[in-house]
């Protein structure tokens, strides 16, 4: 049983669009950054800790079943100049995001981690992603739309801000939030329990 460990509604449409049956379970955690932490350290710990974090909700349930349970956890950023750009708090803060943004070039990270009874793996995915310069009239009405107010950066490559975005190098799905092909992969070495797996920490905090 595949358990998504995320309320995002991109990943749901990414995992279905991919043909997976799973349930959908969001974790609880902290989010905020460590001091001195990477934004790749930072996807790759939260990935671990959302999907730690819901199997031990169910691990109890999992001896011995004939449909063992897989979770996986995901978590993305926007980052420019090494700074990470979180979601917007309000229309000002989304305009600033885009501004920034307009002309540049920037990455897009996505933690993903899978924890079975056989281990656990994590990855990181590195996308980056071209941005035009952004044309005043068409920012306002974007801005207007509410589109970018619960995106990462303020803006979804899948919308109004794709006549921004000439190129990408990497994952297309990466920067949607969920890079599809290296997540099956990870969840096929989470189920097998590859040499490239370990066992699920007893406390995330000793993640390095």
């Amino acid at each position: 049983m595949l358990i998504l460990a995320s309320s995002s509604p991109r990943r749901r449409q990414l995992l279905e669009q991919a043909g997976l049956d799973f349930t959908v379970e969001a974790a609880e955690i902290d989010e905020q950054p460590q001091p001195g932490e990477t934004p790749a350290k930072y996807v790759q710990r939260l990935a671990v800790e959302k999907a730690q974090a819901v199997w031990e909700r169910h691990r109890s349930n999992d001896d011995g079943a004939s449909d063992p349970i897989l979770v996986l956890g995901a978590d993305t950023a926007v980052v420019l100049d090494g700074n990470m750009l979180g979601k917007p708090a309000d229309r000002a803060d989304a305009r600033r995001m885009l501004e920034q943004l307009s002309g540049r070039t920037h990455q897009v990270l996505t933690g993903i981690a899978a924890v079975s009874a056989r281990g656990m793996v994590s990855e990181v995915e590195i996308t980056q992603v071209f941005f035009d310069l952004i044309d005043e009239e068409e920012l306002v009405h974007y801005l207007m739309s509410g589109e970018p107010m619960d995106k990462a950066g303020a803006y979804g490559i899948q919308g109004y801000a794709a006549r921004w975005i000439p190129r990408i190098e990497g994952c297309y799905f990466n920067v949607m939030g969920l890079p599809l092909s290296r997540t099956m992969a990870l969840l096929a070495r989470a189920q097998e329990g590859t040499n490239e797996a370990v066992p699920p920490p007893s406390r995330l905090t000793h993640l390095t």
